[in-house]
């Protein structure tokens, strides 16, 4: 296999499970020494033990997005730990129960829990980062969602913000030769979206893709491997799609 990652280091956050994991073991295939950071540490450690496995370096962390002083607190500990940071993968996010579904009847405090841990915390966290990213220079990658493009639900709105704020880094970012995209999927074949999304719902949503395929967790990463390459050098402020030519880039609401 390719190890265009080896010797790089690469955070994923949100990397307890799902496609936190799953972004976690494609960069370590490739070579790269991981960083995990969630606020599930048991998950964290299963995804460490599987890297660890693997033969991958790895060191996880326990942050809360949700809470600033968390967030400063652990970009002190990576920037000491590692000088050089190659790719932040801004994967952790709220996306199911209310968030998925409530729209009027949130309160501020509701509203606020979501934007903060959606929209404001990749900012927040790539910001205390910008000296180890300046140093690559580095790959941020946000993930968004196609739930952006019709939000009528919490979180759709909160994904179409990240869209806005995916511009706003990338322009901010620039000055360091530091690249920021964000990453858009589709309905994805998981255990987490079989188990959130009702059955005829779903099938709806897959219903209107051009290609008459299943959505994995591999689609996503091996697209998140390709825009932190340098293969992908030319490549920023960008919102790609990942959905099999889904019409209808939004389906939450």
């Amino acid at each position: 296999m390719e190890q265009r990652f080896a010797g790089k280091i690469v955070l994923v956050t949100g990397s307890a499970g799902g496609l936190g994991r799953g972004f976690a073991t494609g960069f370590a295939r490739e070579g790269a020494h991981l960083v995990l950071a969630d606020v599930n540490m048991a998950g964290l450690q299963e995804t460490q033990d599987e890297l660890r496995a693997m033969g991958a370096q790895c060191s996880m962390h326990r942050v809360d997005l949700a809470v600033e002083n968390d967030i400063e607190a652990f970009a002190a500990d990576v920037s000491r730990l590692h000088p050089r940071l190659d790719v932040l993968i801004n994967n952790a996010g709220l996306a199911y129960g209310e968030i998925a579904y409530g729209f009027e009847a949130l309160g501020q405090e509701k509203w606020l829990h979501y934007f903060a841990v959606n929209t404001v915390a990749p900012l927040l966290l790539a910001q205390a980062l910008r000296t180890p990213l300046s140093a690559g220079p580095g790959v941020i990658i946000n993930q968004s969602s196609m739930a952006s493009y019709l939000p009528g639900t919490a979180y759709g709105v909160t994904k179409a913000a990240l869209n806005a704020m995916t511009y706003g880094m990338a322009r901010s970012f620039a000055n360091q030769g530091i690249r920021v995209n964000a990453i858009a999927p589709g309905l994805m074949e998981t255990p987490a979206n079989r188990a959130g999304i009702p059955p005829e719902h779903y099938d709806r949503i897959q219903s209107m893709q051009f290609l008459k395929l299943h959505g994995s967790a591999t689609d996503i990463v091996a697209l998140g491997l390709f825009l932190a390459s340098d293969d992908a050098r030319f490549i920023t402020n960008e919102i790609v799609h990942c959905d099999a030519g889904h019409p209808f880039r939004g389906y939450r609401g």
